[in-house]
């Protein structure tokens, strides 16, 4: 038999950690994006050329899953996060030792917000965290089409954050990423493309809202990797179409110091669409994800690109 005050001390207790279980799967959208290829962005660049893209991107995520289930109890009932991004970046290709290199500065703004059984909680609305990036190609044979890259990217915390909030543009620490990809024809005007990243990720040392926490306590997140795979097929000189299959696992969770057993096991496809014109290259890109163990599942990828070089 339990007394009175256990029985506060026991319901203060499951109301923390429900409260804490919630909030870090609202964090979770922004905790797992991986590096995302286009098609043919294994290609080389030619060096000495600038490059600026413009871009639309939009996600959507609906029901709560854990552990490969979905959760249908409060306030899982019928959850949506939409986060809408327009996205600058600027590159410049090179060369150096006599490899091909491009390096880029990417700034995205835009607002993530909770709808449906998460409408109560505000909006975040500014610009997200800074990506640098530089690639370079060990192998870049252009008369075999056949190319074999690497990239380092880091994430500076630039993005608006607030630790009273719960959904945030910015996550407050640095991220870092290694990637190597390799592409090569399989047969006339169809290549094949293989990626793999690791992403590491810098702590948080002022979680609070988003850690179900009064006070700031640290975040830490364990390496996150992805594979992409995919065939690219050139259907004449303008249009090309891509599909890719990602498979992302790692991504689990610490909050000060307390394993949250949230290890990110998805699968999602991608499909791509690119037109090469006179004027800049176009692309249309949508995907979703096609199976999840943990986190708020993805319903929707959209991304509308330009790019112009010059």
């Amino acid at each position: 038999m339990i007394c009175n005050h256990s029985k506060t001390q026991l319901k203060l207790t499951m109301s923390s950690m429900a409260r804490k279980f919630f909030i870090v799967a609202l964090t979770y959208p922004t905790l797992a994006w991986a590096i995302e290829l286009q098609p043919n962005d294994i290609v080389a660049p030619p060096p000495d050329k600038n490059y600026l893209m413009l871009s639309y991107y939009d996600t959507e995520n609906s029901a709560y899953y854990k552990n490969g289930s979905a959760v249908s109890s409060r306030p899982y009932a019928n959850p949506v996060i939409d986060n809408p991004n327009a996205i600058v970046r600027v590159a410049r290709s090179y060369s150096a030792g006599g490899f091909p290199l491009i390096s880029y500065a990417q700034l995205p703004y835009g607002t993530i917000s909770g709808s449906g059984s998460l409408a109560n909680y505000p909006a975040s609305t500014g610009i997200g965290d800074t990506t640098l990036a530089t690639a370079i190609w060990p192998y870049a044979n252009r008369n075999t089409a056949t190319y074999f890259g690497l990239a380092g990217y880091l994430i500076i915390p630039t993005g608006s954050y607030s630790n009273t909030q719960v959904f945030n543009m910015g996550e407050n620490r640095y991220k870092m990423d290694i990637q190597m990809g390799f592409q090569k024809p399989i047969i006339e005007n169809l290549d094949g493309m293989l990626a793999v990243d690791t992403m590491w990720y810098g702590g948080n040392g002022q979680c609070a809202a988003a850690c179900g926490s009064l006070a700031n306590t640290p975040l830490t997140q364990k390496p996150l990797t992805t594979t992409q795979v995919g065939p690219i097929y050139k259907i004449n000189s303008i249009f090309t179409i891509g599909a890719s299959y990602f498979y992302v696992s790692g991504g689990a969770t610490a909050i000060n110091n307390m394993y949250q057993n949230n290890v990110v096991n998805t699968q999602r496809f991608l499909l791509s669409g690119l037109a090469y014109t006179d004027i800049g290259r176009f692309s249309l890109q949508y995907g979703r994800d096609m199976e999840i163990q943990n986190s708020f599942i993805q319903t929707r990828v959209l991304a509308i690109r330009y790019m112009k070089s010059f």
